[in-house]
């Protein structure tokens, strides 16, 4: 029997991208997911496609009482929360100069305002519940620069910190990790190589300069995912996961 059956997730970031791909993988190992996204058809959507296991709660996880409301809808409908995957992200592309207010507010509320949010909400009630599992998507952002993108860089960068102190904070009832992906087909990359004159071109030359000579797919991301999760990683906390494709080592 997997150990995700009868299990409860939180997935943040859930309608698309690696968000949906980790939801799909843990309602194939039987668990039970709350899904949260902005945009309500297509959650809702997503919610009938994956089955009665899943639950689509709409709302802007930049509000802290949007991620009370996930806390909420995962302890009203299932009873319980075991795990976390934060996986809701915002690019913020521009020069630092040329970046208004209000691209720079919102990028880093979403990356990292948010995941305040939803674990100052989860993580007494996972602890309620006997502990559990958090995975948080960063970026390799942290570690690499690319142009244009200072916002992203600088709030994905503050989450290995976070990611450390939270493991000395919570361990061993609640272990906490990061994720570090490089460019996975997603709408997230698509918007990010906007940044670039010629964003077609620059998709095919970074497959082309990654060791592995190909982007990475949500499934290879949400398999890292469920490991760091799974019961298998039990001695797994405070660490980041760069999963990129052989990425920062060119």
């Amino acid at each position: 029997m997997s150990f995700f059956k009868d299990k409860t997730a939180i997935i943040t970031g859930a309608t698309s991208g690696i968000g949906q791909g980790i939801a799909a993988a843990l309602i194939r190992e039987g668990a039970r997911v709350v899904l949260s996204g902005r945009d309500e058809e297509r959650g809702r959507n997503l919610e009938q496609q994956l089955g009665p296991n899943a639950h689509f709660v709409a709302g802007d996880i930049t509000r802290p009482e949007a991620n009370e409301a996930l806390v909420q809808a995962a302890m009203g409908r299932f009873g319980r929360l075991d795990m976390l995957a934060l996986s809701a992200g915002r690019l913020g592309i521009g020069k630092l100069h040329t970046l208004s207010v209000e691209d720079w507010q919102e990028t880093v509320s979403t990356n990292l305002n948010a995941v305040f949010y939803l674990l100052k909400y989860a993580i007494p009630e996972m602890q309620k519940g006997g502990g559990g599992s958090i995975v948080i998507i960063g970026s390799v952002a942290a570690f690499h620069a690319f142009p244009n993108h200072p916002a992203y860089s600088a709030s994905k960068g503050a989450l290995p910190a976070l990611v450390r102190q939270l493991a000395r904070d919570y361990s061993p009832e609640v272990r906490i990790n990061l994720v570090s992906p490089a460019q996975v087909i997603t709408p997230l990359l698509h918007n990010s190589v906007k940044a670039f004159d010629n964003p077609d071109e620059i998709l095919e030359e970074t497959a082309q300069k990654l060791p592995m000579k190909r982007l990475g797919l949500p499934e290879d991301i949400a398999h890292t995912v469920l490991h760091l999760l799974g019961d298998q990683a039990s001695w797994v906390t405070g660490s980041n996961f760069v999963v990129d494709g052989g990425f920062l080592a060119t």
